[in-house]
């Protein structure tokens, strides 16, 4: 968050995000003792030098280590690993050493799941090959996963959001049976935010992160979350939140007026996402945010996920887009609002 681009001495920074979420697997009868966790953290350290960012600080428990980076975050668990940067950082070029990494020290063989996500960058000139483009990051995901499969949802011409995951092959050999979980994920993008609400998440209004995680009520969106939270010099913030049962949440704020952007994410089961998400807009403000849901089959979200489809207007804002889509293990919302009038 505190790194710059300068162009003809103009200050800008990509606060939009690379979302890579992979879920491992392995045929071999190791998969019981087979755990993410047993990576090194110097291994990890080393994996991020790649990916052109560094660690600050985690929190742990029995469930989940969750890693606040200096390019927004990074969550591993026993199967699953989660890297989410901004800036020009470069996350696919860390996939084939992860891969190794994941062998060698957690004891999997086979990636089961693939989700790369972004929306579209304000600046893609000022990024670093291979994310340019979306077509440069398909063409690298492409030679390492044959099943993967790539698509856009929103309007190309303006915000849209990308999407790379893996599809089924027709006879793949069946790894050892998962235990089956329910899982969920809510990721709201906002853009053109409060500049008010924006000056908390700078040294000059706020002496720390915990000052600035309590004055703008980020702390109250969900309760009972053990948080670990950062806000950079001069400005920028960003927050990982656990619970015992192994949910994350995390937020990332890049709050320069000129390219204002806020992310929110979580993996929490909810009977209704439309409580959260209201949580949030009131918490930020946005002028315009994405919403993006995944749920699986066993998911308690499932059905109330598709209350997006339905929802033309939430508070101060009016759906301007929304596309479904059935994924592989997962149901996908995609829903696009604007501040009325626009």
């Amino acid at each position: 968050m505190a790194a710059t681009e300068v162009l003809n001495d103009e200050h800008f920074f990509e606060g939009v995000e690379k979302l890579l979420e992979i879920w491992f697997t392995t045929t071999h009868e190791n998969y019981k003792s087979a755990d993410l966790r047993r990576i090194p953290r110097s291994k990890l350290e080393s994996l991020m030098k790649v990916v052109r960012c560094e660690i600050i600080s985690y929190v742990k428990n029995d469930q989940i280590d969750a890693y606040v980076l200096s390019e927004s975050s990074m969550f591993v668990s026993k199967r699953r690993f989660i890297l989410k940067t901004c800036g020009t950082t470069t996350p696919l070029l860390c996939l084939e050493p992860l891969l190794l990494l994941a062998e060698q020290y957690a004891g999997f063989t086979e990636v089961e799941d693939l989700y790369y996500s972004r929306k579209n960058f304000k600046r893609p000139d000022l990024q670093v090959i291979p994310h340019q483009h979306f077509d440069q990051e398909v063409a690298l995901l492409d030679t390492l996963f044959p099943d993967g499969a790539a698509y856009c949802l929103g309007a190309v011409n303006k915000d849209c959001w990308f999407l790379y995951t893996l599809n089924p092959l027709p006879k793949r050999l069946p790894s050892l049976p998962n235990p089956e979980e329910p899982d969920q994920t809510l990721e709201i993008m906002m853009t053109d935010l409060d500049p008010e609400i924006m000056s908390i998440f700078t040294k000059e209004e706020c002496l720390n992160a915990t000052e600035a995680t309590k004055k703008a009520g980020i702390d109250k969106i969900i309760p009972n979350m053990i948080i670990d939270d950062f806000l950079f010099n001069p400005c920028g913030y960003s927050m990982n939140g656990v619970t015992k049962n192994g949910c994350y949440m995390t937020i990332h704020i890049t709050p320069e007026p000129d390219f204002s952007y806020v992310s929110f994410e979580t993996n929490i089961p909810s009977s209704s996402y439309k409580e959260i998400i209201s949580n949030v807009l009131e918490t930020f403000n946005p002028g315009k945010f994405t919403v993006t849901v995944f749920s699986n089959q066993l998911s308690p979200i499932k059905d109330t996920s598709r209350e997006l489809l339905f929802l033309e207007q939430l508070g101060d804002w009016q759906r301007r887009d929304v596309q479904q889509c059935s994924i592989k293990n997962y149901d996908l919302v995609y829903a696009f609002f604007c501040r009325f009038p626009s």
